[in-house]
């Protein structure tokens, strides 16, 4: 791996790769300039708060909306892209495995960016890229919780209180379990409306070999 994407930021270390602009197949994105103050404004939030200069494709996707944007930007801060009861690298782990799950390209090379820069090694991208929960490069504690939100993500309704009880025993806390949840919940929403605008990978080029 590449040693110029390490960081303390790894948001603005993702800006850094070779990516291409926005663009979208289905529902036009909301230009900067052609934006309302109060979107602009939140922009300007999005920028501060992550520390990159460039706006990507799915938080375009909630400028059509300023209360939508503003959530978004409230739950991206607080919950998704930080450490709280799960890691930032075992949600990025969680948000590659459930993208190429809901054969969402845009976001499964973005949330594999994040991973990386987050430690995660090529190999383990690439496994996660393809559906593969090898042990080799998961631990078994791993292995079991992404077994369970991908169950969240696909077939949710049959979930039942067996399901939580295994993660537990496999050593995750009934909290972190919770956490879990909403994770895979919140990030299957992301692959759904970058899905929806027809957002394309953001790495035409390959992300792999950037890796």
């Amino acid at each position: 791996m590449r040693t110029e994407l390490w960081s303390d930021n790894p948001q603005r270390q993702v800006a850094g790769m070779r990516r291409a602009a926005p663009s979208s197949k289905n529902l036009p994105l909301v230009e900067e300039q052609a934006a309302s103050e109060e979107v602009r404004a939140l922009f300007a939030q999005y920028r501060e708060q992550f520390g990159r200069a460039d706006l990507p494709g799915i938080v375009l996707c909630f400028a059509t909306s300023p209360g939508l944007l503003r959530g978004m930007l409230q739950i991206a801060g607080g919950l998704l892209f930080c450490e709280s009861l799960l890691s930032s690298q075992h949600k990025e782990m969680i948000a590659t495995y459930l993208s190429q799950q809901n054969a969402c390209a845009y976001c499964t090379d973005s949330h594999a960016a994040l991973l990386a820069v987050q430690g995660g090694s090529a190999e383990l991208i690439c496994n996660l890229q393809d559906g593969e929960l090898n042990a080799g490069v998961l631990t078994d504690a791993e292995v079991a919780l992404l077994r369970f939100t991908g169950k969240v993500n696909s077939d949710s309704s049959a979930l039942i209180r067996a399901d939580v009880e295994a993660l537990i025993e496999a050593g995750w806390t009934e909290s972190q379990v919770a956490e879990a949840v909403h994770i895979a919940a919140l990030f299957a929403a992301f692959n759904r409306i970058a899905n929806g605008f027809g957002l394309p990978s953001p790495y035409p080029e390959g992300l792999r070999e950037q890796l």
